[in-house]
């Protein structure tokens, strides 16, 4: 028995057809420059060599190095560490604004890949901070971004608006937040795998409007080297480094008044592990950011740990990309549903060997309630054999998945319109335009995709090429558009019977040797059923995806017509 829900569904899916089927130590550590000794490997948090004795500092010396007058400078009204000197055998390496010290060239961590997703979150905090620091009467500033000006359209603001100021006569100067000072009535951000403290420092250098930033990192070499790396960039004033279980850190912080606005979690593999303290550690309206790299359990070649770790049947097939997203935002919501919140997903991308979720915790229970669509009486939905009506093959059965919008467009809007009013900023920012651009074209409602090649490759024919099978859908009246997670993938609202006729149609202008097929095989199955459409040829579309491509040109109505009941004339 299938149960159809609003924001999850468990799916039944044929793969050839429509894809919508303690450790004790307690201590925050700030290290000076000639108390620590050099990490000696690669280092992230629940590393299986970390010691088990506290290495930190003793009260001594905690109390000698906060009393020494030559430890701090102050710089802006701040008080910032003098930058510490390098080691023997270390290694600086500079990303965006920071400068971060390795203890080898040889043994240390450090991918450039991930640059990509280090700038994407600057960006997406940055526009988090924008929105939610202007609640607090606090204006964010961006070095090398062009002043915004919000105009107003509604007579109803502007004349309460003017009825202000001549109450107070003169208008109330905002408060400003920019890069590398601390702001009082900013945001406290926790990096809960922090390793060498990378993302933590380019935080504090990059993004305006923090009251603080904790970098925790269970093994004591890495805490050691995120507190040199801290001072070596001046932001000890803002960025704190932490020897602690992330989860215990996390649950310690579940009161109202001691959650984070904004949690990072990056881990090796799965973040399973951390998500139910996540969830509770988050502010109301907090912002969480999960990156999954075990894209083999979430691609579908394990269904079953799959299922053990996020709840959910991972499936192989070419939609599996987009599918971990909505499995790890299914996940993210189950577990903050157990304490009544409910997320709001920002942006979720699939981006080279990992995936990342930007998504907003909030706290109401008729919201968690209307999650399930539950309403007290036996599921019912459409009727389902146990062989697909298309191929004739059986049924695989995954999820359940997150079936809402995966991103919010205005906010991605905002984060576009920052990045590239602002290209000198990251050094992805190129990068991050064109993925943000293909965001904001993928249709909303339209869960998964088809990929061209895999279809055409089901009945074992040429692949028509990707523009004109958009075209042929567009003009078959159905909405179509590309997505980022896969470069010839189709999004469409378009039935599974709709998309296998205009594979017929090709099939027909590009024969296959019928002779050859299995009369068991998918293909002899599909093409042994006639097309409901008709083909002729096609004039050519722009390329590219644009706002365009949802809408049927009336210029093109003369390309096709109606042959009667669900017939029409398609054009490749």
């Amino acid at each position: 028995m299938l149960v159809q829900t609003t924001r999850l569904f468990p799916l039944i899916i044929s793969h050839h057809l429509h894809p919508s089927c303690t450790r004790s130590v307690r201590q925050t550590f700030r290290w000076s420059g000639g108390s620590i000794a050099a990490a000696s490997r690669g280092l992230r948090s629940m590393d299986p060599g970390a010691p088990t004795t506290n290495a930190s500092p003793t009260p001594a010396e905690f109390s000698a190095e906060s009393t020494n007058p030559a430890a701090t400078d102050r710089i802006g009204g701040q008080e910032t560490t003098p930058p510490v000197g390098l080691l023997p055998g270390e290694t600086v390496v500079r990303e965006g604004k920071a400068t971060i010290l390795f203890p080898s060239a040889n043994e240390v961590f450090y991918n450039p890949v991930q640059e990509f997703n280090r700038d994407l979150t600057c960006a997406v905090i940055t526009e988090f901070a924008r929105d939610l620091l202007a609640q607090r009467g606090v204006k964010v500033v961006v070095p090398g971004e062009k002043e915004r000006v919000v105009v107003s359209l509604s007579e109803e603001a502007n004349e309460a608006g003017i009825q202000t100021e001549e109450k107070d006569g003169v208008e109330e100067s905002a408060v400003t937040a920019t890069v590398g000072e601390k702001c009082e009535h900013g945001l406290r951000v926790l990096e809960g795998l922090a390793a060498s403290g990378l993302r933590s420092v380019r935080f504090a250098l990059e993004v305006p409007g923090l009251q603080s930033v904790t970098a925790n990192d269970f093994s004591t070499k890495a805490a050691a080297l995120i507190g040199r790396n801290a001072q070596y960039n001046g932001v000890s004033h803002i960025l704190q480094a932490s020897c602690r279980d992330a989860s215990m850190l996390m649950y310690e912080m579940r009161g109202k008044k001691d959650r984070y606005d904004v949690i990072d979690l990056d881990p090796y593999g799965s973040p399973a592990s951390f998500l139910d303290a996540a969830v509770q550690a988050v502010s109301e309206g907090g912002l969480l950011c999960i990156t999954c790299t075990d894209m083999a359990v979430m691609a579908g070649n394990s269904g079953e740990t799959c299922y053990s770790k996020y709840g959910s049947v991972s499936i192989k097939a070419k939609y599996c990309h987009e599918m971990a997203l909505r499995i790890i935002l299914h996940s993210v919501d189950q577990r903050a549903g157990v304490y009544q919140r409910y997320i709001q997903p920002l942006l979720s991308v699939s981006v080279d060997f990992y995936i990342r979720v930007f998504v907003r915790v909030f706290t109401g229970q008729a919201t968690v309630k209307n999650s399930a669509s539950m309403k007290y009486s036996a599921a019912t939905g459409p009727p389902t054999g146990p062989e697909c009506e298309h191929c004739g093959q059986r049924h695989q059965l995954g999820g359940p998945i997150w079936a809402e919008p995966i991103h919010d467009l205005a906010f991605v809007q905002k984060v576009l319109s920052g990045v590239s009013g602002n290209p000198s900023r990251f050094g992805t920012s190129k990068r991050i335009e064109g993925v943000l651009s293909m965001v904001t074209e993928e249709l909303e409602d339209a869960p998964l995709y088809y990929t061209v090649d895999s279809l055409s490759s089901t009945v074992h024919c040429n692949t028509p090429p990707l523009l004109q099978f958009r075209s042929a859908l567009l003009h078959a009246g159905h909405r179509v558009s590309l997505s980022h997670a896969c470069k010839n993938a189709i999004k469409t609202d378009a039935p599974p019977a709709a998309v296998w006729d205009i594979v017929r149609c090709w099939e027909q202008a590009n024969p296959v040797k019928r002779e050859k097929l299995s009369p068991t095989s998918p293909a002899f199955k599909i093409l042994s059923t006639k097309p409901s459409f008709e083909t002729s040829t096609c004039p050519q579309f722009p390329s590219g995806p644009t706002d365009s491509c949802n809408e049927v040109d009336n210029n093109l109505l003369q390309h096709f017509k109606v042959q009667g009941v669900h017939k029409v004339s398609l054009q490749f």
